[in-house]
C-alpha cells in the first residue's frame, strides 16, 4: 500500500487507522481514493507536455469565450464534490476552439486533488482495448473494463473520431455504461453536435452522456490555423 500521507490525517498513509484498545483496524477515509489510484497505475494518468502549462490566467485560456471558461472554472473550483457525486462535463464544438486545453485543466486539477485519473484520445483507448485480446497480452479485458470503471475521473479526447463499427459502439457503451452505473465522473471532447454524435456513437451512450455531463458548446475560429494577421503582429514586435 502506498505511504502517500493522509489527506485527513487520520491514518499512517496505511489506508487504515489502528484503534489501540480494540487492537482492531478500520478502513481510513483515505482509503477508495488509494484503492482507485492503485487499480488505474496502468492506465494512461499523465498530461501531455503541451499542456503541462495551460493555466486559467493565461493565453490561450484568458483568449477563449469567457462564459464557457467560467463553467469550467466553477467545475474546477467544486472538483472534490464533483467527482463525489460523479458529474462530468462534455465540451463540443469547432475543431481548434480549446476544449482539450480545459478538459486537461479539469484532469490537471484532480491529479493536484490526488484523485486517479484516466486520460486518453478515443482511439488510443480502442486501441488498448484491442491489445486485451492479443494472446500475448498481459491483462484481460475485463480487467481493463474493470479499471476504466473505477477511476475517479475518465478525460476521452476526440469522441466520434473513431470509425464507426459494431465492434467500437460496444465497446463505447460499455465503457461509459460502466461508469454510469458506478456514478464516476467523464469529461469528453468532440467535434460532433449532439445528434450527430449520437449517429456516429449511439444514443445509448449518447443518452447516459447526456445524464452525466455538463454540456458546453466551443465554437469559433481555429486557433491552431495559420493568421496573416497574427504573424504580421508578430514579425512586427520581432524588429
Amino acid at each position: 500500500m502506498s505511504e502517500e500521507a493522509c489527506p485527513y490525517g487520520k491514518c499512517d498513509g496505511s489506508g487504515f487507522v489502528d484503534d489501540p484498545e480494540t487492537r482492531t483496524a478500520a478502513p481510513c477515509r483515505c482509503r477508495p481514493a488509494r484503492v482507485a489510484r492503485s487499480r488505474s497505475r496502468s492506465l494512461s494518468a499523465v498530461i501531455p507536455r503541451k499542456y503541462r502549462g495551460v493555466s486559467f490566467d493565461r493565453p490561450p485560456v484568458t483568449d477563449m469565450a469567457q462564459a464557457q471558461v467560467a463553467v469550467v472554472r466553477r467545475f474546477v473550483r467544486d472538483l472534490e464534490a464533483n467527482l463525489d457525486a460523479g458529474r462530468g462535463l462534455w465540451l463540443f464544438g469547432d475543431v481548434g476552439t480549446g476544449k482539450t486545453t480545459l478538459a486537461m485543466l479539469v484532469s490537471r486539477g484532480a491529479l493536484e486533488a490526488q484523485r486517479s485519473v484516466a486520460i486518453y484520445s478515443l482511439p488510443r483507448l480502442l486501441a488498448e482495448i484491442r491489445t486485451t485480446f492479443d494472446p500475448d497480452g498481459d491483462r484481460s479485458y475485463t480487467e481493463l473494463l474493470d479499471r476504466l470503471a473505477a477511476v475517479d475521473l475518465l478525460h476521452i479526447d476526440d469522441v466520434g473520431a473513431e470509425r464507426t463499427s459494431p465492434w467500437v459502439l460496444e465497446q463505447l457503451y460499455a465503457m461509459i455504461n460502466a461508469r454510469y452505473e458506478e456514478q464516476r465522473s467523464v469529461v469528453i471532447t468532440t467535434n460532433l453536435e449532439r445528434d450527430a454524435l449520437g449517429e456516429q456513437i449511439g444514443e445509448r451512450t449518447v443518452s447516459r452522456l447526456e445524464e452525466m455531463c455538463e454540456v458546453l458548446p466551443l465554437f469559433g475560429a481555429d486557433a491552431r490555423r495559420y493568421d496573416p494577421a497574427r504573424s504580421g503582429s508578430a514579425t512586427g514586435a520581432a524588429r
